[in-house]
């Protein structure tokens, strides 16, 4: 492993426990001290200008989008911004939705981890860690051993790990309270890894 993957490590392994729900939560693997990153709200308002046009234009596109706002909110995995909340190192996540080709009817929404803004993004900060991948040639060996081969898909995976409290804030996004779209957006923040942060899937593993 680099010296970076072995940073990636002992980040994880001092910062990792089990949460009273029997969740894992971690920190963001940055790959040196919290970084200092520009204030990019207007980053993330013009994104959220370009969505809110798109929503007018295509009622069925909005309405997955909602549905897909409510179940993360409703979940606990993402929280409303308090006004009176401290602001410290703070990072806006632009998003946006696509469509799986095989799945037509079901939206997922892609929040923007290497979105830039003057010259840097959050993925810049974070660490990949070590590959953790399987080799193809070991997996298919793998089938070869035994009659039955079996395999599954864990469903949002990287939303079953919460993030560190403290890192939270690098994780705000934009949106609408009530999923109204005609009122003001409203700042809130994830409280899970991301699919789009480089340091997701090695955390998850």
């Amino acid at each position: 492993m680099s010296q970076e993957d072995f940073r990636f490590m002992k980040i994880i392994e001092n910062g990792i426990h089990k949460g009273d729900d029997g969740l894992y939560t971690m920190p963001l693997p940055f790959k040196h001290d919290k970084p200092k990153l520009p204030d990019n709200m207007i980053m993330a308002e013009n994104r959220l200008q370009y969505l809110w046009r798109r929503f007018k234009s295509d009622p069925m596109y909005l309405n997955d989008y909602k549905v897909f706002m409510q179940s993360i909110i409703s979940a606990g995995d993402a929280e409303l911004v308090e006004e009176q909340e401290e602001v410290g190192h703070v990072w806006y996540i632009p998003h946006h939705g696509v469509y799986h080709p095989k799945k037509p009817g079901k939206i997922r929404v892609l929040f923007d981890c290497s979105a830039r803004y003057k010259e840097t993004s959050l993925n810049d900060h974070l660490l990949q860690g070590p590959d953790q991948i399987n080799s193809l040639v070991g997996v298919l060996c793998c089938f070869r051993k035994e009659k039955i081969a079996i395999m599954c898909d864990i469903e949002r995976m990287f939303h079953r790990f919460r993030v560190a409290k403290q890192d939270r804030d690098f994780l705000r996004f934009l949106w609408w309270k009530n999923d109204d779209i005609d009122s003001n957006p409203v700042v809130y923040k994830m409280r899970v890894h991301l699919f789009g942060a480089v340091s997701s899937p090695v955390c998850a593993n």
